[in-house]
């Protein structure tokens, strides 16, 4: 049973890399594109320098127009070398994505705006509560056979991604697995994660399927499950109380096409992915918060 796991606090001022961006000459033409407002709040928290390790050459390219090139990925599900002509070359924007998905910026970038957007929710930046689930998804052909596996319930052949969200449904903690995981394995890592990073945690909220030895997992790290079960004689889709947050998180996860179904190679390229998807939802209230 393999996982990888991204989430976390956000990060601290002297953990975010500032840098003097150069300018971007595209017009904003697509959706997911960044306003100018949410630029002000992303530029702060976006590194300068190549992708590549092997150094010495300037930057080319302007961050902004990464960025938007990964929102736009992200949003329309396209492959890599269909990006549209007006961004910089689908090889380059594919560096920094690799780049950043494993060296923590887009971990910072996400957790920052999401302590952000806490902050102008009027609640304190690390939450005292969870709620966790799972959603299997369908793997490409681009998936390998050793990082997917057959999920029977669902009927899918894939990855699952698990996560876990704080009460307002604000991500905490992505895990990418094989679809053949069982939640109440998964749960044991998404709780410790969550418990890392997050200790004011004390309550989690989950599904029927994660109780048993998880619930006594969880109060040996001082945190209360409570299964949260359906209704009795229930048929077809209810709103459960708790629940529907976090299934409502992953329908706006749902929303970028390129979640839909795993295209990525790698397991962290999902995760990351799925944080796009996090950060695209979260810098547009952002933006709208500080609108003048």
């Amino acid at each position: 049973m393999t996982f990888y796991l991204v989430g976390g606090a956000g990060a601290s001022t002297a953990s975010v890399v500032s840098a003097d961006h150069l300018p971007s000459n595209r017009a904003r033409l697509y959706p997911s594109d960044t306003s100018d407002a949410e630029w002000q709040v992303i530029a702060p928290l976006i590194p300068a320098g190549q992708p590549s390790r092997r150094g010495g050459r300037r930057p080319v390219h302007s961050r902004r127009d990464i960025v938007d090139a990964i929102r736009y990925l992200a949003h329309n599900g396209c492959v890599w070398r269909a990006l549209p002509a007006d961004f910089p070359p689908w090889q380059t924007v594919y560096d920094y994505h690799a780049r950043w998905s494993t060296d923590g910026t887009v971990n910072r970038l996400h957790n920052t705006l999401r302590d952000q957007v806490r902050t102008a929710a009027g609640r304190e930046p690390e939450p005292s509560a969870a709620i966790i689930d799972s959603q299997s998804v369908r793997a490409a052909e681009t998936v390998a056979r050793a990082s997917r596996g057959y999920d029977a319930g669902k009927r899918v052949n894939g990855r699952k991604r698990h996560i876990a969200v704080d009460t307002i449904g604000l991500l905490l903690v992505v895990a990418v697995s094989a679809a053949s995981v069982q939640d109440r394995q998964a749960g044991r890592v998404l709780l410790w994660a969550v418990h890392t990073v997050c200790r004011k945690v004390t309550m989690t909220w989950a599904d029927s399927g994660y109780s048993g030895t998880l619930v006594d997992f969880a109060a040996a790290l001082g945190v209360t499950v409570t299964i949260v079960a359906k209704f009795a004689g229930q048929f077809g889709f209810h709103v459960l109380p708790r629940r529907w947050v976090v299934e409502r998180t992953l329908s706006w996860i749902s929303r970028c096409r390129r979640t839909v179904r795993d295209y990525e190679r790698l397991p962290e390229h999902h995760a990351a992915i799925v944080q796009w998807s996090m950060i695209i939802i979260m810098s547009r209230r952002l933006a709208r918060h500080h609108r003048p």
